[in-house]
């Protein structure tokens, strides 16, 4: 065998033991082998380029289950989908699922856009029919990505509204210590140490809708 040959061969080999290790990252199972290899790809980039702790949402192994975190930076829902067991069906603006280069990723793993300026309860009916087929649903209640500096923010209502509806628990999570925070893009790209708290998961069954939405605010808006 000519060195061309052997070093083709090796760099094949190479690249076949690296897509093989990354694939092994992952437990969850988005249902297409490209996905999970992205997700594996996912938490490799979060564990050693953003500093991610070891941690896991506490998620239930199976039913439905709804995620909801504060919003500070472009990097959040890569640190929750490195910190899930299960695919996360993200609820984002409309404005963003229709980002060029990306529709085709937020399609794929089943992301529900949101039509803020002209029917969000349809995103709301998609969202809970997600859950009622056994899914986790992820949203970012504050609406919007903020800057972090000791505010208040407000929360909307959806989570509540979904949680009202299905039954579904909550399951808040908080992210601080990314670089960017208040930016897209500039937070996925700067490399930093970044953290996921997670909390007990909230029942709304037993309290009333602003009983829920307070407790929820208190968790999300704690700097």
């Amino acid at each position: 065998m000519k060195p061309d040959w052997l070093v083709i061969v090796l760099l094949g080999v190479s690249l076949v033991l690296l897509v093989a290790w990354v694939a092994r990252q992952t437990s969850t199972d988005w249902g297409h082998r490209g996905l999970n290899w992205l997700d594996g790809l996912n938490r490799l980039f979060c564990r050693y380029y953003h500093g991610l702790q070891d941690v896991l949402l506490p998620l239930p192994e199976q039913g439905a289950a709804i995620v909801v975190c504060n919003h500070v930076s472009g990097l959040d829902p890569l640190l929750l989908v490195a910190a899930s067991s299960r695919p996360l069906r993200f609820m984002i603006a409309r404005e963003e699922y229709e980002r060029w280069g990306l529709q085709w990723l937020f399609r794929a793993v089943g992301c529900i856009p949101v039509d803020r300026e002209g029917r969000p309860e349809l995103a709301l009916r998609e969202a809970v029919l997600a859950l009622q087929r056994g899914e986790v649903v992820a949203l970012f209640p504050h609406g919007g990505i903020h800057a972090v500096d000791g505010k208040p923010r407000p929360l909307k209502r959806g989570a509540v509204r979904l949680a009202e509806k299905t039954g579904a628990r909550l399951y808040p999570a908080r992210v601080s210590g990314m670089r960017g925070v208040g930016h897209t893009l500039l937070a996925v790209v700067l490399p930093g140490t970044s953290h996921l708290q997670t909390f007990s998961p909230i029942d709304c069954g037993d309290k009333s809708p602003d009983e829920c939405q307070a407790l929820l605010a208190k968790i999300l808006n704690e700097s």
